[in-house]
């Protein structure tokens, strides 16, 4: 399966009480640390009124962050794309991929909170339509000189850029996907279907075969870069990981389960209102390094993954805590990895 590349994941998630100051510095040097430790890319979230959680909104974020991890790709993970007008976007994120020397990756998704969907005049039912048209206009704003199309919610009258992405004709393109329907329109719109995080690693291996099936159809080759994201603590043992990531999981997930996250979940796998002992089963990469290297190879076996985005850091985590699991996973989690592919 060749070699395997990692990310850091940045959320930026904080409690109602945290000063966002000292905690723009930490995200700052997580990224400093990521660079330090050889990771391949850095990878910004996005979710607006995210209330009871503080976050930084991702394209300003990964425009200054940039400056902290310059050989890392800046992974946009993902754009709520059904929120938006294709126009601005491609402007936005042409801007970062110029700014960053051409090291962004443009993941993209299509969002489920009602809330967001309120806030830009839209809704649900209408999300699949405009992610589609604002996927295919974003393409061809950044490929071809002029563009005129007619979308549901925007027109483009002989539009042309601003400015081009240095990638050309574009940057690569991921789509977030949970359904499976989101996982064959990934195959026919996107250079790779970007595996979320939230799935048991069965779940995801029956989704790779409707993937694989779905590429087949569009005559498209499997990606040589296959990306996932996971939720990782590295510990002593598989309890100790468990104990000293729950605070901080459990309280994350059900922040993510009042927002609606597992309504977008296939239905064999769509609850994340369960126990955190149950929540553990399959999901999330806790435990010694010996057992996160297994499971990173199980994932790069049983599914194909070989670009691997990483969640180290949760909200209420200490600082500390976070730099020790990106420490151990890169001096320890990496070379067993290398040995067991």
């Amino acid at each position: 399966m060749g070699v395997m590349k990692y990310g850091i994941g940045m959320r930026t998630q904080y409690a109602a009480s945290t000063d966002m100051e000292t905690a723009f510095e930490e995200q700052m040097e997580q990224a400093r640390l990521a660079e330090k430790l050889g990771f391949d890319s850095l990878m910004k979230s996005s979710h607006l009124a995210g209330h009871p959680l503080q976050e930084f909104q991702q394209v300003p974020f990964l425009g200054r962050v940039m400056a902290e991890a310059p050989s890392l790709r800046l992974i946009t993970g993902v754009v709520l794309l059904s929120l938006h007008k294709p126009l601005d976007m491609a402007e936005q994120l042409a801007t970062i991929d110029v700014m960053s020397g051409g090291r962004l990756t443009f993941g993209a998704g299509l969002g489920y909170r009602e809330v967001e969907f309120k806030a830009f005049g839209t809704n649900s039912k209408e999300r699949v339509k405009r992610f589609e048209e604002n996927l295919i206009a974003i393409k061809r704003l950044w490929a071809e000189d002029r563009v005129t199309m007619t979308g549901s919610h925007f027109e483009l009258d002989n539009a042309a850029l601003s400015l081009k992405p240095s990638q050309q004709p574009m940057p690569p393109v991921w789509i977030g996907a949970n359904a499976d329907a989101a996982i064959v329109r990934a195959a026919k719109m996107a250079d790779a279907w970007f595996v979320n995080p939230h799935q048991k690693l069965e779940t995801i291996e029956r989704q790779a075969e409707l993937y694989k099936r779905a590429l087949d159809e569009a005559d498209k080759p499997f990606p040589d870069d296959l990306p996932g994201c996971r939720e990782v603590f590295v510990a002593n043992s598989r309890e100790e990981a468990i104990e000293a990531a729950k605070p901080f999981l459990a309280a994350k997930y059900k922040v993510y389960h009042q927002w609606g996250q597992d309504e977008d979940m296939p239905d064999d796998d769509n609850d994340l209102s369960l126990d955190y002992d149950e929540l553990l089963e399959d999901r999330f990469m806790l435990g010694s390094p010996e057992e996160i290297a297994e499971q990173v190879i199980a994932h790069n076996k049983r599914v194909g993954i070989n670009h691997l985005i990483l969640n180290f850091h949760w909200v209420g985590m200490p600082q500390a805590l976070c730099l020790e699991s990106m420490t151990r996973f890169a001096e320890e989690v990496r070379p067993l990895v290398e040995q067991g592919l």
